[in-house]
């Protein structure tokens, strides 16, 4: 479904384009994603509404298959990335896990700036996209992810996400076309 309207109170949520993961082998090139994602986040910004800065630090606990790798991650791993960079009054949520609503205060936050809606970029969609629009969407969110702004380590699970998980969840829609939403 594309994305019909905007709430009057809508934030922008941009998850992991931070330094050690846009740096990593994607489906699409990691830099239109962050383009994309930084277009939108200066048409949030010009509009007043708020702009979500979510990054990684860790991994939650417990036994997996995909064990994460042994190496220390550089120093400047989770610094988000220039082009979309923090600004005065975004909102910066440091998470542990795929999710960015799990152990962070990120509900408390937008509910505090009268938020209904969240609109989504970022990378990994099958991971941290899509965790936080499922997140969202138990919140009670409207829920819009971008689909030209965001991107995954594997193909087909990037494709499941956006034809089969997204749309159950909520609207998706371009950059181009949520910018023209903006007004």
């Amino acid at each position: 479904m594309t994305a019909t309207t905007l709430d009057p109170k809508t934030a922008l949520v941009v998850i992991d384009l931070q330094k050690g993961i846009v740096g990593l082998p994607t489906a699409h090139p990691a830099d239109d994603i962050v383009a994309k994602s930084a277009t939108l986040a200066e048409a949030f910004r010009a509009k007043g509404l708020p702009v979500v800065l979510v990054r990684v630090t860790g991994g939650a606990p417990g036994r997996v298959d995909g064990s994460p790798s042994s190496q220390k991650p550089a120093a400047d791993w989770a610094d988000i990335v220039a082009e979309v960079g923090r600004r005065e009054g975004d909102i910066v949520v440091t998470k542990q896990q795929w999710g960015a609503f799990y152990g962070t205060d990120l509900d408390l936050q937008l509910r505090r700036n009268g938020v209904t809606q969240v609109v989504l970029t970022g990378i990994a969609t099958s991971i941290g996209v899509e965790s936080t629009a499922r997140g969202a969407h138990e919140h009670g969110y409207n829920v819009t992810v971008v689909t030209d702004a965001v991107t995954d380590m594997d193909a087909d699970a990037h494709r499941n996400s956006i034809e089969k998980i997204f749309p159950r969840l909520g609207e998706t829609d371009t950059t181009e076309a949520i910018v023209k939403l903006l007004g």
